[in-house]
């Protein structure tokens, strides 16, 4: 579902990703960890074309992200054409980023109803079930600032999931949660993983990662440093960066 091969990216004369390569399977679940300014949120970014990669390939699901091959060359496509593909690629923050002038049922609705083109009666169902899936059907009618953090994280994931995404792109979902609101956020996760969704997760949740990921990818310098089965890279790492942080954080 997800190549990456040899990704580099800079911002000016920085360097933030240093030829990263990584497949993630069509259901798997990919947990990447790694300390503040590795690149993992960079990377994220660049696999729906938020941030335009400087060197090497980036597909999702057999196709180029942002660019079509020409003549032994890239191109990058048009910005419609950018954004058709981005709408089948959920992606939720580490801030919600909710409309706060629209109702949470109205937030769910306004992806497919606005890049769709779709009618708000045909969407209006499915976002329910969504709510409900979600275990925020009772707050169809409120708005976000009613909401607890944890909450509006929840809205926003069922927000992605009306896009109907072939990929969910997790980016620090719960590092800006109470420590209380975290777990209802990561049953929803894990629901979705278990239901054969496609995920991407930036994470520090290492708990998740070693019960929920089938891969598990440690990051530092914009390099990945090691991956392997999250229990087993968890449980002895091969490499003394990779030992180090994760002593550091459990």
């Amino acid at each position: 579902m997800v190549r990456a091969e040899a990704v580099h990216k800079r911002f000016g004369p920085v360097e933030v990703l240093k030829g990263i390569s990584l497949e993630v399977a069509a259901g798997e679940v990919m947990c990447v960890i790694g300390p503040s300014g590795s690149g993992k949120s960079t990377f994220l970014r660049c696999v729906n074309h938020l941030e335009k990669i400087d060197g090497g390939r980036l597909s999702v699901d057999g196709a180029l992200v942002g660019y079509e091959e020409r003549g032994g060359r890239l191109h990058e496509l048009p910005e419609r054409e950018v954004a058709r593909r981005r709408s089948e690629i959920g992606m939720v923050f580490q801030h919600f980023h909710l409309f706060p002038h629209l109702t949470v049922l109205d937030n769910v609705c306004s992806g497919p109803v606005v890049v769709k083109r779709l009618a708000r009666r045909e969407v209006e169902e499915a976002a329910r079930e969504l709510l409900e899936k979600v275990g925020l059907a009772e707050k169809a009618d409120a708005y976000p600032r009613q909401l607890s953090g944890g909450q509006q994280q929840r809205v926003a994931i069922a927000r992605a999931l009306a896009m109907e995404p072939k990929l969910m792109l997790f980016d620090e979902p719960t590092s800006a949660l109470d420590p209380e609101l975290v777990g209802d956020v990561l049953a929803v996760m894990r629901s979705l993983a278990e239901e054969g969704m496609t995920m991407l997760v930036v994470t520090h949740e290492i708990g998740f990662a070693r019960e929920v990921g089938d891969q598990l990818v440690f990051m530092d310098g914009g390099v990945v440093v090691e991956s392997g089965r999250p229990r087993e890279v968890i449980a002895s790492p091969s490499e003394e960066r990779t030992r180090a942080f994760l002593e550091a954080v459990l």
